[in-house]
């Protein structure tokens, strides 16, 4: 379902028909495109591979690596996509000087560019920290991490940086600038019935606002629940100073915690768009022409 809802999302944002700017289609598309990557490398390849296709060459440890690493760009391709749509957003809303000249196509094509190029990079190291976790016949199979990772310091360094950018800022400035946007839109709506001496329920520019606070509200909570226990999990692992378990073990508590963290942030690249999308009226009606396109073509083909 989440893959549909993506490549959907993909095709009708690329086709320009939803009534918005083309700064704006090009975040939504590059969302919707890094959301996709995320569900078809960690959950189709990785996850139903390695339950229904256990020994597959996926399996082996090179290709599981280079999976774990394609994983990782993806995931913070989506997240830091995500924090520069906002950060777009709130120049668009609460910094007017400065609208005219970052909120561009050319601004959001080089900060798309850059925070791609940038996750290629700063993951390519995980490649390096898997290890054979069984090795048959001479064939490595499945990933291990290194007991080196939890041990030298450049490896834990580099270990708390990954974190420290993915999730926690991001979502700290998803967070921040959230409150301040809803602090500016309040202020804006006093500011506004003050001059039209209206009630809000008159005023459809208020109602557009509050609708603009909802919607700011949802993407910061749904960001904070879907990440959480993956970071209550991090703090969890640092604590006991225990590595993370690469094994299938479903009786294992620690196990279960760092599945179940998983679990949710990959719920995360499922939801973005119909947060950020499907709230548009274009964009739900052009979900219907084209679910009813082949149909229309099919009539129209039978008629004289």
């Amino acid at each position: 379902m989440s893959v549909t809802a993506n490549l959907v999302a993909i095709i009708i944002l690329s086709r320009g028909r939803c009534n918005l700017s083309r700064c704006i289609s090009y975040y939504l598309v590059a969302v919707a495109v890094s959301d996709f990557l995320v569900i078809l490398t960690a959950v189709i390849f990785k996850r139903i591979g390695r339950i229904y296709f256990r020994y597959s060459v996926m399996s082996t440890t090179p290709a599981s690596a280079l999976s774990a690493v394609l994983i990782y760009i993806s995931r913070d391709c989506s997240v830091w996509l995500t924090a520069a749509f906002t950060i777009d957003r709130f120049v668009v809303i609460c910094w007017q000087s400065l609208k005219v000249r970052y909120c561009t196509e050319k601004t959001a094509s080089i900060v798309i560019g850059t925070i791609c190029a940038l996750s290629c990079i700063k993951n390519l190291p995980f490649y390096f920290v898997c290890q054979p976790l069984v090795i048959v016949d001479g064939v490595p199979w499945f990933c291990d991490i290194k007991s080196t990772y939890y041990t030298l310091p450049a490896w834990q360094a580099y270990h708390w940086l990954d974190r420290i950018l993915t999730p926690f800022l991001p979502f700290f400035l998803i967070f921040l600038l959230n409150i301040l946007t809803v602090r500016h839109i309040l202020a804006a709506s006093r500011a506004r019935r003050r001059l039209r001496g209206t009630e809000d329920s008159g005023d459809k520019e208020i109602a557009n606002r509050r609708r603009s606070i909802i919607l700011l509200f949802a993407i910061s909570l749904s960001f904070l629940l879907l990440w959480v226990t993956y970071v209550g999990n991090f703090v969890f692992v640092r604590a006991i100073g225990k590595g993370y378990i690469s094994n299938l073990n479903f009786n294992d508590p620690q196990y279960i915690l760092q599945e179940t963290s998983i679990v949710l942030t990959l719920l995360s690249s499922c939801n973005n768009v119909f947060i950020y999308v499907l709230s548009q009226n274009k964009f739900r009606e052009e979900v219907k022409k084209m679910f009813l396109c082949p149909f229309t073509m099919l009539i129209s083909f039978i008629k004289p």
